[in-house]
């Protein structure tokens, strides 16, 4: 009997130690994440798409976190959800599904600071009638959610279609743009039987994507391709992903029409009228899928025209042996300092007008760490003052500072492109914590 008693006693102390260990362990997750917090956490919100948790709902069952594809983006504090890294924030959408109490909603922008973009209805299309829009140009960088866009807004525009009376001289559809929103886009007009036209003002297939350094590490999550079927991609490079989608095209078998560039759109008679470099193309509806690269932001000083000054980097292979500055403080930009230090005899250094990378995915901001210690040189705080052909003058903490460049890339980011936008009659809203159309 006494042995009996031992052994329950002893499994009693073994239980409460491991209630405390497990204590202990939870306690110290907590104030690191508390930390996260305190250092990365943004009061205003990140300026992309990103979660709101309401606090009076939040359980703390830590699903959100979990579910996040993203490093860290979200954690648990005081036995409630927090947005910590902002940065890693790209829209996933996989919080608001995990959440069991329905305490988290997706905004664009905050009270204090706005996010413009161009209005759409729940059927994708903009305040002009018959122009519909998919994709980046609508805030939504996502691969996976670009593509679910292209997808619904053509299949909304079929519905449309049933309205308009047959002309052979004018287009069903128009679609501009050949990144993930516009494939998705004329995969589902291929799928409709509708007929259509698709033009890109690049040469090549990818659209954002094409942007990227070769050999980045591109996310994305599962999605259903018409024609091709399911996609799933966790990781995968730039390179794989632009020739998954050029095979998916040859199965379509439809290709865009490379070159070819839109000014305007109006509305004429009914239809739309698309103002392009190869002349006037009439149709009953347009789908802008053509992202925001068109419009990178510049630092607005001399030099910056110079033809070494580029504002996207494409091959760092080809850069071997230079000496290159690269100017930013996002993920872009760090990512491409990051690349081109791999390669031989390549001299790079990385200036951030910010004291902190705040903005970079907390991966990002590791790796930039450890390149740094290994001889990335990185000027912070710093502000770039004039470019000439071989070298820029930067002002830091410590004075002004000459650095040597064969190569400037400047990587601050785009601008919504208003031009575009003005010249088609598109209203732009600004969002100050509103939901988007997903």
């Amino acid at each position: 009997m006494k042995w009996i008693l031992a052994a329950h006693a002893a499994l009693a102390l073994l239980a409460l130690a491991w209630m405390i260990v497990v204590a202990i362990r939870n306690h110290r997750r907590e104030q690191r994440s508390a930390q996260v917090l305190r250092l990365h956490g943004r009061p205003d919100g990140p300026p992309t798409l990103h979660p709101v948790i309401d606090a009076e709902v939040c359980i703390g069952s830590g699903a959100c976190v979990r579910a996040c594809p993203e490093d860290r983006a979200l954690v648990i504090v005081n036995h409630r959800a927090h947005l910590a890294h902002a940065s890693g924030c790209v829209g996933h959408g996989e919080c608001l599904k995990a959440c069991p109490v329905n305490a988290i909603t997706l905004v664009f922008g905050s009270a204090r600071r706005g996010v413009d973009l161009p209005e759409v209805d729940q059927q994708f299309e903009s305040s002009q009638p018959g122009l519909y829009i998919a994709g980046e140009l609508g805030g939504m960088g996502l691969i996976a959610t670009a593509v679910r866009q292209g997808v619904k807004a053509t299949e909304a525009i079929a519905r449309s279609l049933d309205n308009t009376s047959p002309d052979d001289s004018v287009l069903p559809l128009l679609v501009v743009g050949a990144g993930p929103a516009g494939i998705a886009a004329m995969l589902t007009a291929h799928r409709q039987g509708i007929r259509a036209r698709w033009i890109e003002k690049e040469m090549s297939l990818g659209g954002a994507v094409r942007s990227y350094p070769r050999g980045k590490v591109v996310m994305t999550t599962p999605v259903e391709l018409p024609v091709y079927g399911h996609v799933h991609l966790r990781r995968t490079s730039k390179a794989a992903l632009i020739e998954l989608w050029a095979d998916v095209l040859a199965r379509g078998d439809i290709q865009p029409e490379y070159g070819i560039t839109l000014s305007r759109v109006r509305n004429e008679g009914g239809s739309m009228v698309a103002t392009t470099s190869v002349g006037e193309i009439r149709a009953h509806r347009v789908l802008l899928a053509t992202g925001r690269r068109g419009r990178p932001r510049h630092l607005g000083v001399d030099g910056e025209e110079l033809a070494h000054v580029s504002h996207h980097v494409e091959d760092p292979t080809e850069h071997g042996g230079e000496q290159i500055l690269v100017i930013g403080g996002g993920d872009v930009a760090v990512e491409a300092a990051l690349a081109l230090a791999e390669q031989p005899k390549t001299r790079v250094t990385l200036c951030h007008r910010g004291g902190e990378f705040d903005r970079a995915k907390p991966a990002n901001q590791q790796l930039l760490a450890e390149a740094e210690r290994a001889g990335l040189r990185v000027l912070r705080s710093a502000n770039v003052e004039k470019i000439t052909p071989t070298s820029a003058t930067i002002q830091t903490p410590r004075g002004e500072a000459i650095v040597e460049a064969d190569r400037v890339f400047v990587l601050i980011g785009v601008d919504l492109p208003l031009e575009l936008l003005s010249a088609t009659g598109i209203r732009v809203q600004r969002h100050h914590g509103t939901s988007p159309v997903m």
